[in-house]
């Protein structure tokens, strides 16, 4: 009798149907920057999915860096949004401070102790994760050995005291010794802040409602650099450099040594200059401690997503082992996971899975870009003599202040302690497993 009925009711249009596949999108950004290899990479990752997860199919779409920032502003915490975005470990607080992110710590059940001290300082407040780490980064020294010998040095400068040192040596060749980047799209992580930090520093306060750069530590990281500047052991291109290698006076060979360059650069200076005039250091030393700047790439959900359960499975997709080897293989990128290693034919990967010994992913803070935007053009102003490097500083930090009283007065809280993360700078943890270096993040994490 149930066959019978069962027949009529398929015969009267009532068979059994599977429901609608439940579809995602992911806004991602040129990690792969290939835009073919990124293509093809992507199309290959929303297949493996569909086929891991059925009933759930997921869009990547690839947007530019530019204006990355305004744009995931505008839609994230709208209807209209990604179900999950690609963000930097600088951006997620004040998303998060502005209620845009769901908490994803289901997607990093029984892994979350796998990922680097660095990329879960990034991840984490009020105790719950925000981002499911899919790459990292870090940057260290490179330097041009036969530039360096012919000006008779004989050892790779690897203090300020000893940059100081060599300095003149360069210029007597018509040689600038350091390279730098000072535009206004240049991102402080991989310029000005390294120094700060070395010099013992820090961006904001321990209570993130005021910043710190204007403190003595600050004034001296800017007085070292505005003086190699004047002495033109920085060369006046640095004005314009926006983090990159090609085209820039280190990769043309008008400068000796950079102290934020990511492994695709390093290797890119190998074909230019020829494979033994680069030398790979470890990070640079200032008058505390060494730092370099490194962060992980995240995807985090947001807040309107419709479906949470079902974006939560793609994150935990994308940080199993066999997609951070395949992503980082793709791109260049390092493993974000203590137990994954990223294969490499870079000559020069050992260095930089080394210098994760001293990576720091930024203090994170809702505020830091535009933090970003108010101190960079006050650099500048001291590296061409129009402001002490005091009286730059000071103008940037009214400015800031100014800035985090407003934000706090609109009832956005900018106080995001920043403590914890800055004792990471002090005890560095070692990850001797880690082999990958990338493309710069912002946007260059490009």
């Amino acid at each position: 009798m149930g066959f019978v009925l069962a027949l009529l009711l398929t015969g009267c249009g009532f068979e059994r149907r599977e429901p609608p596949p439940v579809d995602l999108t992911v806004w991602m950004y040129p990690v792969i920057a290939d835009p073919g290899t990124a293509a093809t990479y992507w199309h290959g990752i929303e297949a493996d999915f569909a086929r891991a997860t059925p009933g759930v199919r997921v869009t990547v779409k690839q947007l530019p860096w530019a204006q990355r920032d305004q744009l995931i502003g505008e839609v994230i915490t709208g209807d209209d949004g990604p179900d999950a975005v690609l963000l930097t470990a600088d951006q997620l607080p004040r998303f998060v401070s502005e209620g845009a992110l769901l908490a994803v710590d289901p997607a990093l059940k029984g892994i979350a102790g796998k990922f680097l001290p660095g990329a879960l300082d990034a991840i984490t407040d009020g105790g719950h994760f925000y981002g499911a780490p899919i790459y990292h980064t870090v940057t260290t020294t490179i330097y041009n050995k036969r530039l360096l010998t012919e000006a008779g040095v004989t050892a790779p400068p690897t203090t300020w005291e000893e940059i100081t040192a060599a300095a003149a040596k360069l210029r007597a060749k018509g040689i600038a010794l350091l390279d730098y980047s000072a535009a206004d799209d240049a991102s402080l992580n991989l310029n000005f802040y390294p120094l700060l930090w070395q010099a013992g520093g820090r961006v904001f306060d321990e209570s993130g409602q005021r910043v710190a750069f204007d403190s003595p530590q600050g004034v001296e990281a800017l007085t070292f650099l505005t003086d190699l500047y004047r002495q033109g052991a920085i060369p006046r291109s640095a004005l314009q450099n926006t983090n990159r290698l090609a085209g820039q006076a280190l990769g043309s060979q008008r400068a000796a040594m950079g102290y934020s360059v990511v492994l695709t650069d390093a290797d890119l200076a190998a074909r230019a200059w020829g494979p033994e005039n680069v030398l790979v250091g470890g990070p640079l030393k200032g008058p505390v401690r060494d730092v370099a700047f490194g962060a992980p790439g995240v995807l985090a959900v947001g807040a309107r997503t419709r479906h949470p359960a079902e974006t939560l499975k793609f994150l935990a997709f994308m940080t199993r082992p066999e997609q951070i080897r395949s992503l980082g293989r793709a791109s260049g990128y390092l493993s974000p996971r203590t137990d994954v290693v990223v294969p490499s034919d870079s000559p020069y990967a050992r260095q930089y899975q080394t210098a994760l010994t001293s990576v720091f992913p930024g203090e994170p803070h809702p505020a830091s870009r535009q933090v970003m935007a108010l101190l960079a053009p006050q650099i500048r102003a001291a590296l061409t003599g129009r402001k002490s490097p005091r009286a730059a500083l000071d103008a940037a930090a009214s400015a800031a202040n100014r800035l985090l009283d407003r934000i706090t007065a609109q009832g956005r809280s900018p106080a995001l302690s920043t403590s914890a993360v800055v004792t990471r700078v002090a005890t560095a943890t070692t990850c001797p497993c880690v082999t990958k270096g990338p493309p710069d993040d912002a946007p260059p994490t490009r």
